[in-house]
């Protein structure tokens, strides 16, 4: 394990505020939607992300138009829990500039950080990466959404799920029922017929990763009301453990 403390899952609230809140909540950035309009671009993100479930922008584009009814039983979730409610009070933001003050470099070979570092490094991904919400009115809902948005990649990293497209329909089912929205359940379904599902990886996605994503969307705890930010010092194994929170299996080798 570890030898850096190791923090609860769920430590006391900052009394602090994040010195960078959520940067894309600006109200000038939200476009309203007639009705017509919301359908419109629910039908072209839901073709887009189920041609290329890769297509951030649409999966995200998708998200916005389809879930305020989820986004609304999330935000409660989320305000019935000690750090849940302090996170919808301080709308903290994963940012790459809040990433490189965390001193990742420094964690140790096992630890959260390290294991995210790695993920993010391997992949060319960046903190900043994550599309603006633009289709969300309510500000808190708005948060929410951001959120889920901005720990996509910490559950990857939870899941051990490269961001191929096996490993984010993978946790595009873990995260259709761990939070109930409804572009998350879209892309699941839409997924094993997508381009880049070959039979032989639509056959692992079926046997190997659905039941999991289905027991561990379950069984978990509500990955919502996690500061992450303060458990990069963690080992990773001791988080999971903590989280009711197992990994993906890895396929069997043929």
């Amino acid at each position: 394990s570890s030898p850096h403390p190791s923090p609860s899952p769920h430590p006391s609230p900052n009394p602090n505020p994040n010195p960078n809140p959520t940067p894309n909540l600006n109200p000038n950035l939200v476009y309203p939607l007639s009705p017509a309009q919301r359908l419109f671009l629910t039908g072209y993100a839901a073709v887009g992300a189920f041609l290329d479930p890769r297509r951030d922008d649409l999966v995200a584009m998708l998200g916005e138009t389809t879930g305020e009814v989820a986004l609304r039983g999330l935000r409660d979730r989320m305000a019935a829990d000690e750090v849940g409610a302090a996170l919808l009070a301080e709308r903290p933001s994963i940012t790459a500039a809040s990433i490189e003050a965390a001193g990742l470099h420094g964690m140790p070979e096992g630890s959260f950080g390290r294991a995210y570092l790695d993920f993010m490094e391997k992949h060319g991904f960046d903190a900043d990466g994550r599309a603006p919400v633009r289709f969300v009115a309510d500000p808190e809902l708005a948060f929410v959404m951001q959120r889920y948005r901005q720990v996509h990649d910490f559950w990857h990293v939870l899941a051990a799920l490269p961001p191929s497209v096996l490993g984010e329909v993978a946790l595009k089912w873990f995260e259709a029922v761990h939070t109930g929205l409804p572009m998350a359940s879209l892309a699941a379904l839409a997924g094993p017929y997508g381009t880049g599902m070959t039979p032989a990886k639509r056959q692992k996605l079926l046997a190997v990763y659905l039941p999991w994503a289905l027991a561990a969307g379950r069984e978990s705890r509500f990955l919502l009301n996690v500061r992450y930010e303060e458990l990069f010092a963690k080992d990773l194994d001791e988080l999971r453990a903590e989280l009711n929170f197992r990994p993906a299996p890895k396929p069997p080798e043929k």
